[in-house]
């Protein structure tokens, strides 16, 4: 019997995620009012590449193309992202808890994005995914700030970044509530919860870009984070440059963050509870880890839109909303096992 780490076995899991990505992408978008089949959506993207006809009507090659697709496309995208920004995380501070959404990162981004939109910072100079950028790099500049500032060690960064995460959420608050009318606040506040429901094929490109450009930067440094499993000392000791890489990494989490929080919100747990499962699956070398986590991300956020969308329609429910009541149990799981391995 081959192992599950072994090529031919870890070559035909991914075809079966690539696989099982495509088919959900498809089967997703037919979900909704409108009466849909996976065939009708392959005929519409085909004929949108100039191959055949549709055959369907123009309301629903429109509601395939411009609405459920690009929803669908971006919501596998952040899916993708966050979860390889969850995996980097942990492999940089050692620590199974750490995520974007954890230690602040996305909390900072919330706020840069709120200030260009709502108080118009910039003059309009600026953009939303810049706002959030900056806003994620000051947070997690605070973090680690605090963090060293009290000792360092994982733990304390973990601390620091709940601190984090409560200041920037309240600086998002009071922004909203001293600066937004109530039509503004209403759909600010939907979107913070995390929302795909605006998406548009300029954010799919944006998020697509920033997170391929992070998944190759990442796949590259591998080796780099391999080492970091047994420490910074012993890193250094393997020939790791370990303040290049780790400032490094820490620019592409934040980027990636930042892009995904201005086109969908704030999206918790997605970052802290798939990278165990593709561990669980494929183990801890990241060169096959980093790939896997982000497909397990991108098949789970598109399943996630979909429950978001349908489960009580009309209304529809924020995702951040569904990936916490998903994760906060797969949280306490993963608390249980640190506590009985320890």
């Amino acid at each position: 019997m081959q192992r599950l780490d072994s090529r031919p076995v870890l070559g035909g899991l991914f075809a079966l995620g690539l696989v099982g990505l495509v088919f959900s992408i498809a089967l997703a978008i037919t979900f909704g009012p409108a009466s849909l089949s996976v065939l009708d959506v392959y005929q519409v993207v085909l004929a949108h590449w100039g191959i055949g006809s549709s055959g369907v009507s123009a309301i629903k090659d429109g509601i395939v193309w411009e609405l459920r697709l690009p929803r669908t496309l971006l919501a596998a995208v952040c899916g993708a992202g966050l979860a390889l920004c969850g995996a980097i995380m942990q492999s940089l501070l050692r620590n199974p808890l750490a995520d974007p959404f954890v230690l602040g990162i996305s909390s900072g981004a919330s706020t840069g994005a709120v200030m260009v939109a709502v108080l118009g910072i910039g003059g309009g100079a600026i953009s939303l995914s810049a706002g959030a950028f900056v806003g994620a790099i000051v947070s997690f500049g605070l973090v680690m700030l605090l963090a060293t500032g009290a000792g360092g060690g994982t733990s304390r960064v973990i601390l620091a970044g709940v601190a984090g995460t409560q200041l920037f959420s309240a600086l998002t608050s009071f922004i909203v509530i001293s600066s937004a009318d109530a039509e503004q606040t209403r759909g600010v506040l939907f979107w913070l919860l995390g929302s795909l429901a605006g998406a548009g094929w300029t954010d799919v490109a944006t998020c697509s870009v920033v997170v391929a450009v992070g998944i190759t930067a990442c796949l590259l440094n591998a080796p780099a984070l391999d080492a970091f499993t047994f420490g910074n000392h012993a890193a250094a000791a393997l020939g790791v440059s370990v303040r290049r890489v780790q400032v490094l990494l820490y620019t592409v989490t934040a980027l990636i963050t930042a892009a995904l929080v201005s086109a969908a919100g704030a999206i918790g747990f997605v970052g802290l509870v798939l990278p165990h499962a593709a561990r669980f699956l494929v183990g801890t070398r990241h060169s096959r880890l980093l790939p896997a986590t982000a497909l397990i991300g991108a098949i789970f956020m598109v399943w996630v839109d979909a429950i978001a969308r349908t489960a009580f329609a009309p209304t529809e429910i924020p995702v951040g909303v569904v990936t916490a009541l998903i994760g906060v149990p797969a949280f306490a799981v993963i608390l249980f096992r640190m506590r009985r391995s320890e």
